[in-house]
């Protein structure tokens, strides 16, 4: 499983408006910020809107938002809208057709069992988590 650029900039996206948090930002202002083309953050964004994770503001002074907290969204609910089944097989995806296989087959217990460590990780990660990760790996924060 590879995550593709898309999800991975929905990510850098909802992080982003999560670090300005009450604030309404334009895309330009992200697509800077992030290194991401502007027009290719218009389709990402869209549909992030469409799901009602971020709220949009039309106008002079519009731009966008997150429509709840950062705590509120968790990696996977990101990463399944924008990348869809995070399946490592066909046959463990949501809508897959049954396999006539499945009840003789080894390698899908391997399979399920990376699915289910996939799944237990993003859906325990929120966007909170990864700003807070975010502001300790850009402080001066030091163990001794």
């Amino acid at each position: 499983m590879t995550i593709s650029t898309k999800g991975r900039y929905a990510l850098r996206i909802m992080m982003d408006l999560a670090n300005h948090k009450g604030e309404t930002i334009k895309l330009k202002d992200i697509a800077a910020r992030q290194d991401i083309s502007e027009k290719y953050m218009e389709q990402i964004i869209a549909v992030l809107n469409k799901a009602g994770y971020v709220r949009s503001t039309r106008g002079a002074q519009g731009g966008y938002q997150l429509a709840r907290e950062p705590k509120e969204y968790t990696v996977g609910m990101i990463l399944r809208l924008t990348e869809g089944s995070l399946a490592p097989v066909e046959c463990l995806a949501e809508n897959a057709l049954p396999c006539e296989r499945e009840p003789k087959c080894a390698t899908v217990e391997v399979y399920k069992k990376i699915y289910e460590a996939v799944n237990n990780v993003i859906d325990n990660f929120t966007i909170q988590n990864l700003l807070d990760i975010e502001h300790e790996k850009g402080s001066d924060f030091y163990v001794i």
